[in-house]
C-alpha cells in the first residue's frame, strides 16, 4: 500500500535538507542564500501588514519567516497559504500582460511554501510552489504544482550526497544496448557528445569525461529551483526539479520534471501545450509544441521539437527540427530536419545537414539476435519516402537513398551518392556525383541555407555547411581508386569471362588508363562493385566516367577557391609574397566531423593524449579546444586543398610556377559557371515539367503560386556571386602579372 507520512503542519516548509548532508554550523538554507546571493533589504512583517495579510485571508504558519522588501504591499497579496521561510521582493499596484494575458502584480489564491519572490512577481491560482528562488516580472499562473526536492540535479546526470550510481541519468545514444551511453550535463557540445560516444575501448579516456562532468557540479542537497526574471508560466500541470533561465515561456505543459530549461533574452525558450519532458536539457532558443514527448534527452540550441515529436535517449544539435516522428538512441549533428509522424530514426549517428523523408525507417534491428546494431550517416545524408535500412549501415557525405526497402546491411564509400534498390532487376544501384549532375540547385542552396539559420549567440564549434570541405574533399580522394578499380574488373571482364588476376597496382593503373581516356570504352562497361551491400546480388555503379572526372574537377576548384580565400583575407599583393606563405606541407590528414565542426584527425589525437596524461582537465579546456580548431581552421583547410591538388593532379603550387597557377584559377572560374549553370537548369526543370505545371491554369497562375524562376533569390544570388568571383579572380590574375 501507499506510505503516506505524517507530520505536525508547523513543520510544513522547513527541514528541506536532512540533517545528515547539512555541513557543521550550517542550516537548510545556506545554499539558498549561495543562490540567491546577499540581499539585505528584507525585513519582518509590521503588525499592521500581517493584519492587513489576514484579512485577506492569507495564513502561515510562522509570520515571523515571512520577510518582504520595504516596498511590499499587503493589499497585493490575497487568499495564499505561506509555509516555512517566504521572502518577498517587490509589490508595486501594476499588472503585468505578456501575449494577451494579463494578471496584477502580486500573490493570489496560492500555497507558497520556502520561496524566493523577486520584484513585481504575479502568482495567481498557483497550487503549490516550494523550494524556488523566482526572479523579478515573472508570471505563474494557474499551475499545480511548481517544486524542489533536495535532491534536485535538473537533467544533469550526476548524483547527489547519499545517492547511488544505479539511479545515474545516462543518454544511450548510437546503440540500444547502452554500449555508447553518456552523461547528460548542462552545456554538452554535439562534439562532447561525438566525443564521449567513440573511443570506447579506451577505459581511461572514458573515465576522464566523467570525472571532467562530475567537477562541474555540486554534490551537496539542498539547492533550490530557479526560473529567471521575466518568465511566464501559464496553465502548466506539474513542472519539479526544473532550473529555468529568464524570458522562457511555458505555456500548457502536462510535466516538465528533472529539466534545464536554458533561456535568455537574446535566445528565448518556449514549451507548449501538452508536452512531457523528463530527465533533460533544453538549450538556449529551442522551441517545444503540441505533445512532444522527451525523456533522457539533449537539445541543443535553436532545435526544436513540434506536433508530437518522440525525443528519447538522444541528443539533438543546434538548429534542428523534429516534428511529429520518433527519435531513438540516436546522436544527432546540427541541421537536422524531420518533419513526418511515420517517420523513424533509431540507433544511429547522423552528422548534420540531414533530412528523414516520410516513411523512412532509419534502423531496423530485426536482422540481429541482439539491439545492438548502429547507423553512421555523414554530411547531407538524406533517405526519401518509404526508405527501410538495416543495421548497420554507413554512408559516405550526402548520400541521398531513393524510395525502396533495402534489404540488406549497405557500407557506401562514395560521396554524393543516388542509391537506389532496383527490385525488378533484383541489385542495388549507385550512382555518385549525382547531386552534381542532376540537382545542384539542392545541394547549393542547402549550403548556403543552414549558415543562414544558425542562430546561436555562442558559437564555440565552427560548424562546416559547404559541400567542398576536408571531409568530402577526403571523400573524393578515396573514391578516386575505388572507381579506378571497380573500372578495371569491369573492363576485364569484358574481355574474358575468366580474367587472370592482377594486382591492385595493375589495377588502379588499368583503371586510370581508362577512366582518363575517351568516355565510349567505360560507358559501355557493367561496372560492379564489391562491398557496398551485405549480399551477393549486383551493385551496379552508373555514371561512373563522369563522375570520376567531376571529382577530380572538384578538387582543382577547392583549392582554386581555397587560394582566392586565402589571398583575400591576407591582403597579399604579389606572386612572390604568396608563395613566401603558402604551406609547405603538402600531405594530406584525414579529417573528422566531430559533432559538425571538421577537424584534423592528428589534432584530435593529440587532444585525446592530453586529456588521458591531464594537460586537459575540463569540459571548458575542451571547448577552448574547439575555439582554436575553428581559428586555425582557414589555414589548415588551405594547406588540405593544397595537399589534395598534388596528390590527384601532380600539382605543386609552390615549384609550377605562374602558368599553372593561373590554370588553376581559371579552371576554378570554370566550375563555379558550371556549377551557377546547374543550379539554374536544375531548378529550370520544375518549370518546363508538364505534370507539374497541369496542377495551374496559366503561366502566370504558375509565378504566382511558387514563383517565377528569375526571381528566384537563390539564383540571382548565386549569379551575383559568380560575378564576383571572376571580377577576384581576373583581378589576382592582373595583379600577380599572371
Amino acid at each position: 500500500m501507499n506510505e503516506i507520512k505524517k507530520s505536525p503542519i508547523d513543520s510544513l516548509g522547513y527541514n528541506f535538507v536532512d540533517s545528515r548532508y547539512l555541513p557543521e554550523g550550517k542550516d537548510e538554507y545556506y545554499l539558498r542564500n549561495l543562490q540567491k546571493g546577499k540581499d539585505a533589504r528584507f525585513r519582518q512583517l509590521t503588525a499592521y501588514e500581517i493584519e492587513m495579510l489576514v484579512r485577506n485571508r492569507n495564513t502561515s504558519s510562522n509570520w515571523n519567516d515571512i520577510l518582504v522588501s520595504d516596498a511590499f504591499t499587503p493589499e497585493l497579496v490575497q487568499n495564499c497559504k505561506f509555509f516555512g521561510l517566504v521572502r518577498i521582493g517587490r509589490l508595486d499596484p501594476y499588472y503585468l500582460e505578456f501575449h494577451n494575458l494579463r494578471r496584477p502584480v502580486g500573490l493570489y489564491n496560492s500555497t507558497i511554501i520556502s520561496c524566493d519572490l523577486g520584484d513585481n512577481v504575479c502568482v495567481d491560482n498557483t497550487n503549490y510552489l516550494s523550494h524556488y528562488i523566482v526572479g523579478n516580472d515573472v508570471m505563474i499562473v494557474n499551475t499545480n504544482e511548481l517544486a524542489t526536492t533536495d535532491y534536485a540535479k535538473f537533467g544533469n546526470g550526476i548524483l547527489k550526497e547519499g545517492e547511488s550510481e544505479s539511479i545515474r541519468i545516462w543518454l544511450e545514444v548510437c546503440n540500444e544496448n547502452g554500449g555508447r551511453s553518456i552523461i547528460p550535463f548542462n552545456g554538452m557540445l554535439p562534439g562532447d557528445a561525438w566525443l564521449w560516444s567513440r573511443f570506447r575501448d579506451d577505459q581511461p579516456l572514458q573515465d576522464k569525461f566523467k570525472e571532467f562532468t562530475e567537477k562541474i557540479f555540486d554534490h551537496r542537497r539542498g539547492y533550490y529551483g530557479k526560473i529567471g526574471d521575466r518568465t511566464v508560466i501559464k496553465n502548466c500541470k506539474i513542472i519539479k526539479d526544473v532550473w529555468i533561465g529568464s524570458d522562457a515561456y511555458l505555456k500548457g505543459a502536462n510535466k516538465i520534471k528533472n529539466v534545464t530549461i536554458n533561456s535568455s533574452a537574446k535566445a528565448k525558450s518556449q514549451i507548449g501545450e501538452g508536452c512531457e519532458l523528463v530527465n533533460g536539457i533544453v538549450g538556449y532558443g529551442c522551441r517545444i509544441f503540441y505533445g512532444v514527448k522527451a525523456v533522457r534527452f539533449v537539445m541543443a540550441s535553436h532545435s526544436q521539437l513540434k506536433y508530437g515529436a518522440r525525443l528519447i535517449n538522444s541528443y539533438l544539435g543546434n538548429n534542428a527540427t523534429i516534428s511529429c516522428c520518433e527519435v531513438l538512441n540516436s546522436l544527432i549533428f546540427p541541421a537536422h530536419e524531420q518533419h513526418h509522424n511515420n517517420s523513424f530514426l533509431c540507433a544511429a549517428l547522423v552528422m548534420g545537414q540531414s533530412n528523414m523523408a516520410a516513411g523512412a525507417t532509419i534502423g531496423s534491428n530485426h536482422n540481429s539476435r541482439s539491439p545492438d546494431g548502429e547507423i553512421i550517416a555523414g554530411r547531407g545524408f538524406w533517405p526519401g519516402l518509404c526508405v527501410s535500412l538495416k543495421h548497420n549501415s554507413r554512408f559516405a557525405s550526402f548520400s541521398i537513398l531513393a524510395k525502396g526497402d533495402y534489404p540488406a546491411e549497405l557500407d557506401i564509400p562514395l560521396p554524393f551518392s543516388l542509391i537506389s534498390n532496383d527490385a525488378s532487376k533484383d541489385e542495388l544501384v549507385v550512382m555518385p556525383a549525382y547531386w552534381f549532375l542532376h540537382n545542384m540547385y539542392a545541394l547549393a542552396r542547402n549550403s548556403w541555407k543552414y549558415p543562414d539559420r544558425d542562430k546561436r549567440i555562442e558559437k564555440t564549434q565552427l560548424l562546416e555547411f559547404d559541400f567542398m570541405a576536408p571531409d568530402t574533399i577526403g571523400e573524393i580522394i578515396e573514391a578516386l581508386p575505388l572507381l579506378q578499380r571497380f573500372t578495371a574488373k569491369a573492363y576485364l571482364r569484358q574481355q574474358t569471362s575468366r580474367p587472370k588476376k592482377h594486382n591492385d597496382d595493375e589495377l588502379l593503373s588499368l583503371g586510370y588508363q581508362l577512366l582518363e581516356g575517351p568516355a565510349g570504352p567505360v560507358d559501355q562497361l557493367e561496372i560492379l562493385a564489391d562491398g557496398f551491400e551485405n549480399g551477393d546480388r549486383k551493385v551496379r555503379l552508373v555514371k561512373v566516367y563522369q563522375a570520376y572526372r567531376l571529382f577530380k574537377e572538384l578538387i582543382t576548384w577547392y583549392a582554386a577557391t581555397r587560394i582566392t580565400d586565402y589571398i583575400r583575407t591576407n591582403h597579399l599583393n604579389t606572386y612572390e609574397s604568396l608563395l613566401q606563405t603558402l604551406p609547405s606541407n603538402l600531405t594530406v590528414t584525414r579529417w573528422i566531423n566531430a559533432g559538425g565542426q571538421l577537424i584534423r584527425e592528428s589534432e584530435l589525437q593529440k587532444l585525446i593524449q592530453q586529456i588521458k596524461g591531464g594537460r586537459i582537465k575540463d569540459w571548458k579546456q575542451v571547448h577552448q579546444f574547439y575555439t582554436t580548431q575553428g581559428e586555425n581552421y582557414s589555414k589548415d583547410k588551405l594547406q588540405h586543398a593544397l595537399a589534395a591538388l598534388k596528390l590527384v593532379h601532380g600539382i605543386n603550387l609552390r615549384k609550377a610556377g605562374k602558368t599553372v597557377l593561373k590554370e588553376v584559377l581559371l579552371q576554378g572560374v570554370a566550375t563555379k559557371e558550371w556549377m551557377s549553370k546547374g543550379i539554374y537548369d536544375s531548378r529550370a526543370k520544375d518549370y518546363t515539367n508538364p505534370f507539374r505545371k497541369m496542377v495551374y491554369g496559366s503561366q502566370e497562375e504558375m509565378n504566382v503560386v511558387v514563383g517565377s524562376l528569375q526571381d528566384n533569390s537563390f539564383i540571382r544570388q548565386e549569379r551575383s556571386a559568380l560575378k564576383t568571383y571572376k571580377k577576384e579572380t581576373e583581378a589576382i590574375i592582373q595583379k600577380f602579372k599572371l
